[in-house]
C-alpha cells in the first residue's frame, strides 16, 4: 500500500502549514503530515515554508528576524502546537528543515528539532527531511537512529552532477529515504527503484486524480500530496 501524505498539510484544500489545516488533515485520516521548520530570532522551532513572510502572511521580511510570539500573532504556529495536534495518533511526522532567507543552514536547529522529537518519544513517528544533505548529515551524526529523507528535484538534482550523482551523495547517508519531484521521478522511476528501492522512494507533489491514480499503481513508499483526500479516495476504491 502506497502512503498518503499532506504536503504542508494539504495546502490545496485549507491555508497551508496552519494549525487549523493541520486538525482537518489529520481528520481526513492520512498516514503522514508534511511541513516545515524555520528558526525564529529567539531560537523557537516555528512552522513556515518560506524563509520570508510575504507570500502566506500579513507581514513581511525574513522569518529569522521575527520572535515566536510576533510570528504566532501572523498566524505561523510553534512546532509544539503542531505537534500536540498528532499527539496519541500514529500519522508520520514528515518535518523538513528550511534554509534562511539567504540559503544558509539555521545555526542549531537540528539538535534544538531533535531535543523536541527525544523530549516527545517521536524517534519512529518523526521523519527528518531535507533538500540539503549536509544537514541530514547533521541530523545523523546527533542521533544516529533518527529517520531521514532527502527531497530532489532537478534544479537541486543538477547542483550534484545530475540525479545519479544527487543519489550516491544521500545514499552515503545510509538507510536515508528519497522523495523525488514527480516529472523527475518518472523520467528516471527504474533508475530510483535500482537505487533507493521502492520501500525508501516517493513521489512529490501529484495532485490529480489520475497523476495520483498513477503514482498509488507504482512500487513505491509514499506520495506527498497537496490533495490527500484525492489521494485517499482513490486507494479506497482501489
Amino acid at each position: 500500500m502506497v502512503l498518503i501524505i499532506g504536503h504542508r498539510g494539504a495546502r490545496n484544500l485549507w491555508p497551508e502549514n496552519s494549525l487549523e489545516g493541520f486538525r482537518r488533515t489529520r481528520d481526513l485520516g492520512v498516514d503522514a503530515v508534511e511541513f516545515d521548520v524555520h528558526l525564529s530570532r529567539d531560537g523557537e522551532l516555528v512552522v513556515i515554508h518560506d524563509p520570508s513572510l510575504e507570500r502566506t502572511t500579513e507581514g513581511a521580511g525574513p522569518v529569522a528576524d521575527r520572535t515566536a510570539t510576533e510570528l504566532a500573532a501572523l498566524g505561523v504556529p510553534g512546532l509544539e502546537a503542531v505537534l500536540d495536534i498528532y499527539a496519541g495518533t500514529s500519522i508520520e511526522l514528515h518535518i523538513e528543515i528550511k534554509t534562511d532567507a539567504f540559503g544558509r543552514a539555521y545555526d542549531g536547529l537540528e539538535q534544538r528539532l531533535l531535543d523536541v522529537i527525544a523530549r516527545r518519544q517521536l524517534q519512529q513517528q518523526a521523519i527528518v527531511t531535507s533538500f540539503v544533505p549536509g544537514i541530514l548529515e547533521t541530523v545523523r551524526k546527533l542521533s544516529p537512529t533518527q529517520r531521514v529523507l532527502a527531497s530532489l528535484d532537478r534544479r537541486s538534482a543538477e547542483l550534484f552532477g545530475g540525479l545519479p550523482g544527487a543519489l550516491d551523495r544521500f545514499g552515503a547517508i545510509g538507510n536515508c529515504m528519497v522523495a523525488v519531484e514527480k516529472g523527475l521521478l518518472a523520467d528516471s522511476l527504474n533508475l530510483c527503484l535500482r537505487r533507493v528501492g521502492g520501500d525508501h522512494l516517493g513521489a512529490w507533489v501529484p495532485n490529480e486524480a489520475d497523476d495520483i491514480a498513477q503514482w498509488l499503481a507504482r512500487p513505491i513508499r509514499q506520495i506527498t500530496t497537496d490533495r490527500p483526500d484525492v489521494a485517499l479516495a482513490l486507494r479506497r476504491a482501489s
